[in-house]
């Protein structure tokens, strides 16, 4: 039989915070996005999904802005 691995609690909480940083990341620039798609085909126009797509992405490193602030200040408070 094989050996069971136990995992620290570090390890399930660092798997948590890239999955929080790949969704904060991704689902504000596929929002955006498909919102410029939807605005292109609506007006038929070739500008808003490329304008709302930065803006999805500035929104998206905003939100990693905030996290990785969040989660250093926390990381200076345990010392």
């Amino acid at each position: 039989m094989g050996k069971k691995k136990k995992y620290g609690r570090s390890v399930y909480q660092a798997m948590t915070v890239i999955t929080q940083f790949g969704i904060n990341m991704l689902v504000p620039i596929f929002l955006c996005a498909y919102a410029g798609w939807y605005l292109d085909k609506r007006f038929h126009t070739a500008f808003w999904f490329v304008l709302l797509f930065f803006v999805g992405a500035l929104a998206g490193f905003r939100n990693i802005f905030v996290l990785a602030k969040k989660i250093y200040e926390h990381k200076d408070g345990e010392d």
